[in-house]
């Protein structure tokens, strides 16, 4: 009894552990599913138009993605490969003490019928019944022939029981060990991969050694270009403010005076935080939110009012939620840009190839309001995507469903 007690707790801690094993596993295989999904939209986003003409600049940025998401699948694939050892490891040891349990059990079973076998003559029960001194005697010898009936028949199916339970616990453990295996050699296809790009990126960076200064340039131009952009953006936006308040007879702030309509509209906007559509039908990040250091040209900042998205050629730029056309700013030198304004908040979306809104026009929710510029010579298909806060700019990722 207390060895079947003591089975029985580690069953339970042993089942406890899978239970949450399997569930980080699951966690995994649905980070891991997305990982292969931007390495694909990568490839097929970035990577596809080998016959354009890159900038170094902009091939080593491309690859340095494609590298860090690749080694993001790489420790994944290492935390499942980790997870599936720690399973195998428990399995093993629970078969191994079921194994015993199940030779113990079987050794007891096998005593009990040798016993039983030598006094199984109908005459030697019935002597055995009418040695009886009286009737209770006599009573309590049939309940006890009963009870041995019953507890072989139990340990006969508990020993069938082990048995299955065993057995599944070798299947499970045949399939956890081919999974495992599967997984090294995906996980060795995977670093071969990342090995390769990282020398291509090597090679890149040293090209690029001996044109530092000429890239620092560069980078500063097209700041100093996209900070241009933005100083017009705000302009744009105070306008908008100040002819808010004007309209309701308010001295000018940096606040929208909203009538009710706007202000539930941009409640709405605030209540769908973080799952807002995204402003492409398909896409991924290649330059995120804030100040951070070139990822080449590690002295120079580089700064973003919102995020850079790349997409397909030909692809159509979507409102992220209802709204009304700001207006559609045209800056020299540069695509157009689309502002779209929910109550007090401002979604832009530069670099626009065609318009198909104009201003004071009310949008839904995806719908297309624009394709989106490919570059002639990269073949690149970029979005500039922001969220603003009256003037002050939010990060997409907060906002966007799954950014």
């Amino acid at each position: 009894m207390r060895q079947l007690c003591m089975f029985f707790f580690l069953f339970l801690a042993s089942f406890g552990i899978a239970q949450n094993n399997a569930a980080r596993q699951k966690a995994l295989q649905k980070q891991k599913k997305r990982l292969q999904g931007e390495i694909k939209q990568i490839n097929t986003l970035l990577f596809n138009n080998t016959k354009k003409e890159k900038s170094l600049l902009s091939q080593v940025g491309d690859l340095n993605l494609k590298i860090s998401v690749r080694n993001d699948l790489v420790k994944v694939n290492n935390q499942q490969a980790n997870l599936l050892t720690q399973q195998i490891n428990v399995n093993q040891r629970n078969i191994t003490d079921l194994r015993k349990e199940l030779e113990d059990l079987k050794k007891d079973y096998a005593e009990m019928i040798q016993k039983s076998y030598k006094s199984k003559s109908s005459q030697n029960r019935l002597m055995f019944l009418f040695s009886s001194e009286d009737f209770l005697q006599s009573y309590k010898r049939v309940q006890y022939m009963k009870q041995y009936a019953n507890y072989r028949k139990k340990q006969g199916e508990e020993i069938a029981e082990k048995t299955k339970t065993l057995q599944s616990l070798n299947k499970t453990f045949l399939e956890q060990k081919a999974q495992k295996d599967a997984l090294v050699i995906e996980n060795r296809k995977a670093q071969k991969q990342l090995q390769e790009e990282r020398k291509s990126q090597q090679k890149l960076i040293r090209s690029l050694k001996n044109k530092s200064r000429s890239l620092t340039s560069e980078i500063r131009q097209k700041q100093s270009k996209a900070a241009a952009i933005d100083r017009e953006i705000e302009r744009l936006i105070r306008e908008a403010i100040t002819a808010s308040n004007k309209a309701v007879g308010k001295k000018p702030n940096n606040a929208f005076a909203l009538t009710p309509e706007a202000k539930l509209l941009a409640s709405n906007f605030i209540a769908n935080k973080g799952k807002l559509p995204w402003p492409v039908e398909k896409g991924i990040v290649i330059q995120r939110f804030g100040t951070q250091p070139h990822p080449l040209v590690k002295t120079t900042m580089i700064k973003s009012n919102g995020v850079t998205i790349a997409t397909s050629p030909k692809s159509k730029a979507r409102a992220v939620f209802e709204g009304e056309v700001m207006t559609i700013l045209s800056f020299k030198g540069s695509n157009p840009t689309i502002l779209i304004k929910h109550g007090n908040f401002i979604t832009t979306y530069k670099n626009m190839g065609k318009v198909y809104v104009q201003k004071g026009e009310k949008v839904k929710a995806k719908q297309p309001i624009g394709e989106i510029f490919t570059h002639p010579q990269t073949g690149k298909t970029t979005i500039q995507f922001s969220v603003f806060n009256e003037l002050k700019p939010q990060n997409p990722k907060s906002w966007i469903f799954r950014m």
